[in-house]
């Protein structure tokens, strides 16, 4: 009933035979004829006039749902209605050059991002070489200017794996593989390659026994992890600690004894480019690593939450608990 007077609505020149009727009749009246006369042509004339008009409201209802049944994907000249008078075919003209222009742009689109991908890929194979070599140079020393160095290098390999992350998070070749994998050996290789940061800045870390495994990808989930240990090094002052643990159900907690996180920044913490209170104060920072780890999650099946207090240290958790995924 809707549709009906929505159509009604939208094509009003449909009643005015209904109108010419009323007129006809009034006039009829004016002349004094018999009632019965007049009701026997305003039937008449409703008997001819509604079933026309249910045949264009069911020719109308049925272009409607098949104008809404397209998928923009596939429209083509084909598979759109015929067009009823010279509007609608100017209508479909432009909604064909429409799509094929949104195509050729989303082609061109496409192209370059694989272009781009491809580039940096590249890159990032070729500056992993001078970082090998540094760090070869670096190996038979042990002052403290070394493990200075051999320090900014291990950020400099973390900022490359950001980018190329960054660069293949929404392509189609992202190289999800699922496994089940021990949670253990995972987060001490993790927390190893933060060995000269923990030294250097005096921290101690804790590690609670992590029995069982969880069904992820073994690389991205090492990146979530080394991520946010970076963080809780990054802002964890000199003495303090750094403590991994698991809760149930499945879920691995990084907590730290840092500065915190302002109340306020915890519900924009994962947003792209946010820096919130901390990044203000310190200027390196680009807002790109929580938005990172957090679009890694969710590509996982995996949540990521915050808790902070300014002053106390932060808390975050993975929930490892995935949505059914088959094991590769």
């Amino acid at each position: 009933m809707l549709a009906f007077f929505a159509y009604l609505r939208g094509r009003r020149v449909v009643l005015l035979p209904a109108v010419f009727v009323l007129v006809f009749t009034l006039v009829l009246a004016l002349f004094a004829l018999p009632f019965g006369a007049l009701l026997y042509a305003a039937l008449l004339c409703a008997v001819v006039y509604l079933p026309l008009l249910l045949a264009d409201f069911y020719r109308h209802e049925r272009r409607r749902r098949l104008y809404l049944g397209q998928d923009a994907a596939s429209v083509c000249a084909d598979s759109l209605p015929a067009s009823l008078d010279g509007v609608e075919d100017a209508l479909q003209a432009l909604l064909l050059d429409a799509l094929a222009s949104r195509e050729a742009a989303s082609s061109e689109t496409e192209d370059r991002c694989s272009e781009r991908i491809g580039y940096y890929t590249i890159w990032a194979h070729q500056i992993k070489t001078p970082i090998a070599a540094m760090r070869l140079m670096l190996a038979g020393r042990d002052d403290a200017d070394a493990r200075a160095l051999a320090s900014e290098l291990s950020r400099v390999e973390r900022y490359v794996e950001m980018a190329m992350c960054y660069l293949r998070l929404d392509g189609s070749a992202t190289d999800y593989v699922f496994a089940r994998v021990p949670l253990e050996p995972l987060v001490r290789s993790c927390a190893r390659k933060f060995a000269p940061q923990f030294i250097a800045k005096r921290l101690r870390l804790r590690v609670d026994p992590l029995p069982g495994e969880a069904l992820t990808d073994e690389k991205w989930l090492a990146f979530v992890l080394e991520q946010l240990l970076s963080n809780a090094v990054k802002y964890t002052p000199a003495g303090g600690e750094v403590h991994i643990g698991l809760d149930a159900p499945m879920t691995l907690c990084v907590e730290d004894t840092g500065i915190g996180i302002a109340k306020e920044d915890i519900p924009r913490i994962f947003d792209q480019g946010f820096t919130g209170l901390n990044g203000r104060a310190d200027k390196r920072a680009s807002g790109i690593g929580l938005y990172l780890c957090g679009r890694v999650c969710k590509n996982l099946g995996h949540t990521l939450r915050c808790q902070s207090e300014v002053g106390r240290g932060t808390r975050m958790e993975i929930g490892l608990s995935s949505r059914a995924l088959e094991k590769e």
